[in-house]
């Protein structure tokens, strides 16, 4: 397969630039255009061409793309403008930018500059010409020319990178990174505008109406409301919503968290009760609440046609995917009044529907698996609710007997205890979610967790000893018989991929011996149950990652959204499709042997309705 390297110079100015604009609103805007490309055959020489868009076509058709892959530094852009205005959709899509992030977003970072700079490839370069605002035909022919020399050191330098990234690069994550391009440039999936516009105005007459409701029809008054901390206070806890505090800088006393810049209030903007959304937003004086915003991006995305789906390849430490271009498809509400009203505004071309299947409480499986924490393995394996097992040992009673709310405690407790949570954090996390215990009862309940499954407990510990010997300069292994070995401080994966600690170091305080680690925003504490948390949703990630490879071979990956893929298939082959789909979400790597994998699917004609 001949890999083709390329790179757009595209026009902008002040007021049109991805400075302002996500990547789909500016390559699908009336105003773009391509200054020139640059494009570099495998080991050949690179080529400019510089000319009108037709002439562009032209230029890039004459290569056939049936057995080739694209190359690039952020694929993403200059694969949805090949996408958008070429119509080339190549066998295969390569990305510089992904390749760097497990390895070297710490080092490095994602720019071509620093990466190549990292690796010694050579220097980046800048732009000799000032093209701020610029046309084609406003650059002189040697301007075009310096452009192109520009261009050409951009190209043959992401060529350069791509060997230095590739080597020991699992062939398994370029194809994951392949398909979560292809999500984006080459979608499927439509938006329906009538339903966004209805939902849009809906939102903003309840916001209107709450406006209405606090002044009593006076707006004076509704605003006077707003600004007292004390009123503000009075009508969160009237909709049932924790009222942020935080400690005084200056006097040491606790007191509000109504600052714009407050973690508290900000969190308040995605609480799950849209009043409170409204009530925030009305507070701070925005104009749109983030519903509407999310809304309003979506319907301008419908008139410019399909939806690109925006998901970011390695946008954590643990590998999952992440929300992009201004739209985080990972979190969209599913609760609520209005809860599903985005997520049925995404809707499968006329004759084909979505099947969004869901790996089952993967997470947990694999800690009780990488724990050998047998009998919980055994109850995934047998069909089992263990949420109910687990809140029947917390309320003694029998399972059969279990109700709705200890059960969701039970959850809870599988899911949060898992990763050595303290009964502090633990009570906190259920008061997020409704639920209020008592410290005694949050710290009885962990007691039973930790009773309960005393090999995780182990597990724990030998994360501990991990970050000891890591930090002593030592490489050691752990879970499941070591599985996971450990060599100059990273965590080298099952699938290839490594989970690094860059510049792993410990103090010792009045609380013992602490752990920190080099990260792009800072440093950051780290521990035995983080250790394990972070090494769990990496296997899952990489479990799905392989999943998704086993669907894409039959049928269309669409999105993925933490531990679900979705697809969209023809509706006369529906059924079988969900089969073969839900065999793929049970499959086990080879080298997760044991592994308790289940699934459960859904299937509609939006991604709402796969229920």
């Amino acid at each position: 397969m001949d890999i083709v390297t390329l790179d757009f110079e595209t026009y902008y100015s002040k007021d049109y630039g991805l400075g302002k604009m996500t990547t789909e609103e500016y390559v699908r805007h009336d105003k773009f255009e391509v200054i020139g490309v640059s494009v570099k055959v495998n080991d050949g020489p690179t080529d400019w061409f510089s000319g009108t868009m037709e002439g562009t076509r032209t230029f890039l058709n004459s290569l056939d793309y049936t057995n080739k892959a694209i190359l690039c530094h952020n694929t993403a852009f200059d694969g949805l403008i090949l996408s958008e205005h070429f119509g080339i959709k190549p066998k295969f899509w390569f990305d510089t930018m992904s390749m760097a992030k497990p390895t070297h977003s710490v080092t490095a970072g994602g720019s071509l500059k620093n990466l190549v700079l990292n690796f010694g490839l050579g220097e980046k370069g800048t732009e000799v010409i000032d093209a701020l605002g610029k046309r084609r035909k406003d650059f002189t022919p040697t301007d075009l020319a310096q452009y192109g020399d520009y261009c050409i050191n951009d190209t043959e330098l992401t060529y350069k990178l791509f060997k230095e990234l590739k080597k020991g690069f699992p062939v398994s994550e370029l194809m994951v990174i392949d398909q979560t391009i292809r999500m984006y440039t080459e979608s499927v999936i439509e938006l329906d505008r009538f339903k966004l516009e209805a939902h849009l105005k809906a939102e903003q007459d309840r916001k209107l109406a709450l406006l209405n409701k606090l002044g009593g029809g006076d707006p004076e008054a509704a605003k006077k409301a707003l600004n007292s901390n004390i009123q503000f206070a009075a009508l969160l806890a009237a909709l049932g919503a924790d009222v942020p505090m935080k400690t005084s800088l200056t006097t040491g006393k606790e007191t509000f968290a109504f600052a714009k810049s407050d973690e508290g209030l900000k969190a308040l903007q995605e609480h799950e009760n849209e009043e409170v959304q409204l009530l925030v937003a009305a507070r701070l004086g925005n104009k749109s609440t983030l519903e509407e915003t999310r809304t309003q991006r979506f319907i301008d995305i419908s008139k410019r046609g399909l939806l690109p789906v925006p998901v970011r390849y390695y946008a954590a430490h643990t590998g999952r995917w992440g929300g992009d271009d201004k739209i985080n498809l990972q979190n969209l509400p599913s609760r609520g009044r209005d809860g599903k009203k985005l997520k049925r505004s995404i809707i499968a071309p006329e004759g084909c529907s979505l099947i969004d299947c869901d790996s089952s409480q993967i997470e947990a499986r694999v800690l009780a698996w990488l724990a050998k924490q047998d009998d919980l393995t055994q109850a995934f394996n047998a069909g089992e609710d263990v949420y109910k097992k687990m809140a029947s040992r917390i309320y003694g009673v029998p399972e059969e007997d279990v109700d709705k709310d200890q059960r969701f405690v039970g959850k809870t407790t599988i899911l949060g205890a898992g990763y050595g949570m303290g009964a502090v954090k633990f009570q906190a996390q259920l008061q997020g979610m409704g639920v209020y215990v008592k410290l005694d009862e949050a710290r009885r309940i962990i007691e039973i967790y930790r009773e309960a499954n005393w090999n995780i407990n182990e597990l724990w510990r030998d994360a501990q000893k991990f970050l000891k010997d890591s930090a002593n300069g030592d490489d050691t292994q752990f879970g499941l018989d070591g599985v996971l070995k450990v060599v100059d401080g990273t965590i080298l994966l099952p699938s290839g991929l490594k989970l690094g600690y860059a510049d792993l170091q410990f103090q010792t305080t009045d609380k013992g011996v602490e752990f920190d680690y080099k990260t792009r925003r800072g440093r950051t504490r780290i521990y035995g149950g983080k250790i394990v948390e972070n090494v769990c949703q990496a296997i899952a990630r990489c479990i799905i990652g392989e999943q998704m490879l086993q669907i894409a071979k039959k049928y269309r990956v669409v999105l993925t959204v933490h531990d679900s893929i979705v697809c969209c298939v023809k509706d006369d082959v529906l059924e079988e499709a969900q089969e073969y789909i839900e065999k793929c979400m049970r499959w086990t790597p080879h080298w997760a042997d044991g592994l308790p994998i289940n699934c459960e699917s859904g299937t509609g004609k939006s991604y709402g309705d796969c229920e």
